[in-house]
């Protein structure tokens, strides 16, 4: 089992991997390509290279060779890193997959000196924000888009150094 780096060439997989994994959040939250094209479940290979296209950074966990989780990890300054599109294969759910993955995050973050990680999630998708609290993220304020069919909790971890 490893961690590493994806690049342009991995588009194909990352997109097929986020689009899969995020499937089951867009049919319980009825989403679909008229109501939120955006959403992670319509994931393109084209939008994989646009955010590596704009500095954002991906990273595969692999087992065994085969890609089953990734994760995206962007900086937009020096007080916040954001942590993107954190999406395990259904198959290989609750195996800590996603911890190493934000683990993983929370290290670069570390390195790089960001004293913080930002994340936004659907606002009543109360299950993902319970695992992400249990990780140390601690709740921030709630938003409304004109343009989602949900609303947005942001998220933030502190990172501490060792």
């Amino acid at each position: 089992m490893t961690i590493r780096e994806a690049f342009d060439d991995d588009a194909a997989t990352l997109a097929r991997i986020i689009s899969e994994a995020n499937k089951d959040v867009a049919a319980r939250f009825g989403l679909d390509a008229g109501n939120c094209a955006k959403h992670p479940s319509f994931c393109t290979e084209d939008w994989i290279r646009a955010d590596l296209a704009r500095g954002e950074r991906y990273f595969v966990y692999e087992d065994g060779g085969r890609p089953i989780a990734c994760v995206a990890y962007e900086t937009p300054s020096g007080s916040v890193a954001y942590l993107n599109r954190l999406s395990v294969l259904p198959a290989n759910r609750r195996r800590g997959i996603g911890a190493l993955l934000v683990a993983h995050v929370i290290e670069l973050a570390r390195a790089a000196s960001i004293p913080a990680i930002s994340i936004g999630v659907i606002g009543e998708h109360e299950d993902l924000q319970r695992w992400y609290r249990k990780l140390g993220f601690v709740d921030g304020e709630v938003k409304r888009f004109p343009h989602l069919p949900f609303s947005v909790r942001y998220m933030t971890h502190a990172v501490h150094d060792r």
